[in-house]
């Protein structure tokens, strides 16, 4: 096999995670555990191409730097850290490079503790799990470089400092601790799906990152419906990623795509997921979401789709999801109805209630109160392609 600086990259971006994962339980530490796996990376990137790729490339990377990271601990002698000592002590025990243990399970759950914030837990995932540089996961969420490097010595910092355990919570602890997980996926993939600022919709790598990341889970954690719904919402909503913007930049509505650009694999596995989480009877707001999109995928049914939504409004009664509802209810109901219930949100500081609002005034005939409205939208709006689209709808009136 050619190992081009491309086939390095895939095989860094998948086996980033697992190699940290496995030296942060070795050593107790993860900035050391990351810059050892840092230095094997740049060591394969040496070798690699002239002798090939290893045999197992995961094991390869974790034992170089698993050696490296000894090195450094054996320089450091003053270190009285209890896990460096027992590192220490078990140093030369050969590793066997062929079984590889999987510990990301462990590292997805410190990474997504609910001690950390939601924006530090969303950096430290990308970085740790996902692999990402520092300055790749600041161009994503917009902020300068060494910002995003302070967040995350600030996270790292914080769970060894609050002595946050490198475990699998206990049984009990686990639905709660898993909603965040879930919804630190959520919000990386929502974040790659339509940017929150810049000139582009949205950020393709972010969201492929996290479909990978959301299938790590769910060969993690297989038997997890939330799991299995959440991939399913991801692959279902990433299908239509071809067919939402036009050729000339300004974004197409869901009702006006080309279905035939829809990505059909994605559409037949996320469906498959779907009637997975059917069976297994256990309902949660991923699930109903991912089950909404298969709707959508199959023709969308709006009456199917208010029926979701009403059950989605139980599980997570936010202003959000009502706002959503509120466009199915424009299908079934008529735009009067919709308005009535958008009218009653508390949702003024976003730009999509204000959309929303001027498309159901425009419906309704009001077009002096649409236009204001559009222009409300656009005052709000950030993402320069959302404001091509506004501003193309307010013209049109």
């Amino acid at each position: 096999m050619t190992v081009d600086a491309a086939v390095l990259e895939r095989v860094f971006r998948a086996e980033h995670g697992r190699a940290v994962s496995v030296l942060a339980k070795v050593f107790g530490d993860l900035d050391l555990a990351e810059d050892a796996v840092q230095e094997a990376c740049a060591i394969a990137t040496a070798k690699w191409p002239s002798e090939g790729l290893p045999p197992s490339p995961a094991g390869w990377l974790v034992t170089t730097a698993r050696n490296r990271g000894i090195d450094r601990l054996r320089r450091e002698s003053s270190r009285a850290d209890r896990y460096a000592q027992a590192a220490l002590l078990y140093a030369d025990e050969p590793f066997d490079e062929g079984a590889v243990p999987d510990e990301r399970l462990r590292l997805i759950f410190t990474c997504c503790h609910p001690a950390l914030g939601t924006a530090a837990r969303v950096a430290l995932t990308l970085r740790l799990l996902g692999g990402l540089t520092t300055g790749e996961i600041a161009h994503a969420f917009l902020v300068p470089e060494p910002t995003m490097a302070q967040r995350l010595v600030r996270a790292k910092a914080k769970i060894r400092d609050a002595r946050i355990p490198y475990r699998v919570p206990d049984e009990s602890d686990l639905p709660a601790r898993l909603d965040a997980v879930l919804a630190v996926l959520y919000l990386i993939f929502t974040e790659g799906h339509t940017a929150s600022g810049g000139g582009e919709l949205g950020r393709p790598d972010l969201a492929a990152e996290a479909i990978r990341l959301a299938r790590v889970l769910v060969t993690l954690l297989p038997g997890e419906p939330e799991v299995l719904g959440l991939l399913a919402l991801l692959l279902l909503t990433e299908s239509r990623r071809a067919a939402r913007l036009g050729a000339d930049g300004v974004p197409v509505l869901l009702p006006d795509q080309d279905r035939s650009r829809w990505d059909r694999a994605l559409i037949a596995e996320g469906q498959h997921l779907v009637r997975q989480c059917l069976r297994l009877d256990r309902p949660g707001p991923y699930q109903i979401q991912a089950a909404i999109n298969a709707v959508h995928s199959d023709g969308t049914d709006w009456v199917q789709i208010l029926a979701l939504y009403d059950q989605l409004l139980t599980f997570t009664p936010t202003p959000v999801v009502a706002l959503n509802r509120a466009v199915a209810v424009a299908e079934v109901e008529g735009p009067a109805a919709a308005l009535a219930l958008v009218d009653a949100l508390d949702l003024r500081t976003r730009h999509l209630f204000h959309a929303i609002r001027a498309d159901l005034l425009a419906r309704l005939g009001r077009t002096t109160a649409a236009a204001a409205a559009y222009d409300e939208a656009l005052r709000l709006v950030v993402n320069d392609a959302e404001r091509r689209l506004l501003t193309r709808k307010r013209a049109a009136l």
